[in-house]
């Protein structure tokens, strides 16, 4: 049975009073309602992983592995593995269900940035997925008449927001690459699904209950989430056979379903449509989107090489420069309880993320220092600004080599986290690692086809210039906003030994910082990494996991002259440890598994 609102909160929730959107803004983050996903039955498999998980325990395996962010994606990821299939054809099968059982995180609305190490020529592919802005989009998108940055949530909720999606274009560009197994196929457990109904998941139900206003704003959305005015309960079967209608059209027509015809219309006019907040995009924007193959973002790090991804997103350069500037400094021996470690983790994440809002953006469009921001010398000199006892005072952008000049303003995005995190071994030796998001909890509010539209565009700067001086991820026609996302591939001697990633906007990053350090310098296991509180330090605030973190160690870094903010921090980081067997990690934060045989 659905909870009923009653007549005077129904009459307030589907008029969007202001005070009652004002109360939603923080009622339930993103990553609310971790725990076990509510299902009509528990096979042994996942209910064997959900205890491994809850004991502090990775999965063990041999020949294949799974760690996705939900037991359904997981069990359907593992049943292609399991046939004989890559990983790349179950990361479209694993996709296709995160789209219908967590929708507010990803889905064939959003976009995603893909890792690829081959198992059998060693070399590691990127391919970019990310939305782009439509043509007609211009560098005040998001300003007023006046000039002046819009309200956050006044720009999310709408077609304004919404970039042209390209997770399908990705799904069916990493199946022709590297897949085996027949693609209609691969769509079969998310179609069965959608049409016969999953079961709601805890974490699903807090997320629609803390979001149920601006999900009441457009028809379609309301309809499919808060029938009848009422919030979905945990364990409830949910059927969306749009969905499945759209899946079959993917099945049997690939991508170019999407991206041209009749499902494109659809997304046109919603977007084009949408009242009070309506986009730009045009059918030429879907028929002209195109995945692009990118060269990946490799940092050495003691005996390590860490792989990530480049421009436009920032993931893999941040994480490379984080790491690049804690070489010098053993922290094995100081220990993770250390203040000294987290000072120098804390800084060196600082003014990372200085480089990060001068200088990082989708390099088609401008110019960015990719061998600059990364090279050793660079690097270590930035690294000396650490050597001393206290907080660094103040940080600012470095000057790193340029292959060309240009002035740039900093950055003033706002990222927020909706997103989640694929990690996949095959028995062939290939190994993928797949961010992929819609950006804000159920993107655009804007439901097309029974999938969420994103609302990437958000991810651009809101103001185009800063004294005169252009911002480097300004909106700008076709351009691909930047992002933090940082699937990540760690090598020792040219052999994969980790695949991870995480959601969590901006603090990605730091948290896929923390879980590499952990494995690496610490020698915690996998599951023991991700699990480990989270302390990230992005613009000078050391924000500390609520309940976590030790008064002792928040005391200790107070004393150094930090401010401390305790808050809660859902991480979802989905991890594969690579050694003579398979270990897999799953945040307990958030209702993932690790699968493997």
């Amino acid at each position: 049975m659905r909870t009923i609102l009653t007549a005077f909160a129904a009459a307030m929730l589907f008029s969007g009073a202001p005070w009652a959107q004002q109360a939603t803004d923080s009622v339930a983050p993103e990553g609310a309602g971790a725990g076990p996903a509510a299902s009509a039955t528990v096979s042994p498999d996942v209910a064997a992983a959900e205890a491994a998980k809850s004991a502090g325990r990775p999965v063990e395996a041999r020949d294949w592995m799974v760690s996705v962010a939900n037991p359904l994606a997981a069990e359907a990821g593992a049943r292609v593995l399991r046939a004989g299939g890559t990983a790349a054809d179950a990361m479209v099968a694993v996709q296709a269900v995160l789209g219908l059982v967590e929708p507010q995180s990803s889905g064939l609305g959003g976009g995603a940035f893909l890792l690829w190490r081959d198992g059998t020529t060693g070399e590691i592919t990127t391919l970019d997925g990310r939305e782009t802005a439509p043509l007609a989009a211009t560098p005040r998108l998001f300003q007023d008449e006046a000039g002046e940055p819009l309200q956050f949530y006044d720009a999310v909720v709408g077609g304004r927001s919404v970039g042209v999606p390209g997770t399908p274009a990705l799904m069916e560009a990493a199946h022709e690459r590297w897949g085996r197994a027949d693609w209609a196929g691969l769509f079969d457990d998310a179609i069965a699904l959608a049409e016969e109904g999953f079961a709601v998941s805890p974490r699903l139900s807090i997320m629609v209950a803390g979001d149920a206003i601006r999900l009441s704003r457009f028809g379609p959305t309301r309809d499919y989430f808060l029938s009848d005015n009422s919030l979905l309960e945990v364990g409830e079967r949910l059927r969306n056979p749009d969905y499945a209608e759209t899946l079959r059209r993917l099945a049997s027509e690939g991508a170019a379903a999407f991206y041209g015809g009749e499902i494109a219309r659809d997304i046109v006019e919603t977007v084009r449509g949408a009242q009070g907040n309506p986009g730009v995009m045009t059918e030429t924007d879907l028929a002209i989107y195109r995945v692009k193959e990118r060269a990946p973002i490799c940092v050495a790090y003691r005996a390590y090489e860490v792989c990530g991804m480049g421009p436009p997103s920032s993931g893999g350069l941040t994480v490379g420069q984080i790491l690049g500037m804690l070489e010098p400094f053993d922290l094995a021996a100081m220990g993770p309880e250390s203040p000294e470690a987290w000072r120098l983790i804390g800084d060196a994440s600082r003014l990372a993320f200085a480089d990060r809002g001068r200088y990082m953006a989708d390099d088609d469009f401008v110019p960015v220092p990719i061998k600059g921001l990364i090279a050793k010398d660079y690097l270590e000199r930035r690294a000396q600004l650490l050597r001393g006892d206290d907080a660094l005072p103040e940080v600012e952008p470095g000057r790193p080599a340029f292959d060309h000049a240009l002035n740039l303003a900093d950055d003033e995005s706002i990222e927020f986290p909706s997103t989640s995190h694929i990690s996949l071994t095959d028995r062939y030796g290939n190994v993928l690692s797949m961010t992929t998001t819609i950006e804000n909890a159920f993107g655009s509010r804007l439901m097309v086809r029974g999938f969420l539209l994103n609302n990437e565009l958000t991810d651009f700067s809101f103001r185009s210039h800063e004294d005169g001086v252009p911002v480097a991820n300004r909106v700008e026609p076709g351009k691909r906003p930047r992002s933090s996302m940082a699937p990540t591939i760690v090598l020792k001697d040219d052999a994969p030994v980790l695949i991870l990633g995480s959601p969590g906007g901006s603090r990605i990053i730091g948290y896929v910082v923390k879980a590499i350090i952990a494995h690496l310098d610490w020698k915690m296991d996998v599951q023991q990494a991700v699990s480990m509180p989270n302390m990230v330090n992005r613009f000078g605030v050391f924000d500390v996991e609520a309940g976590l973190v030790s008064p002792r160690l928040t005391a200790e870094l107070e004393a150094m002259g930090y401010e401390v903010s305790s808050r809660p921090m859902v991480s979802g980081l989905q991890a594969i440890a690579i050694g003579e067997t398979l270990r897999g990690g799953a945040d307990p934060r958030r209702e993932g598994i690790a699968l493997g045989e």
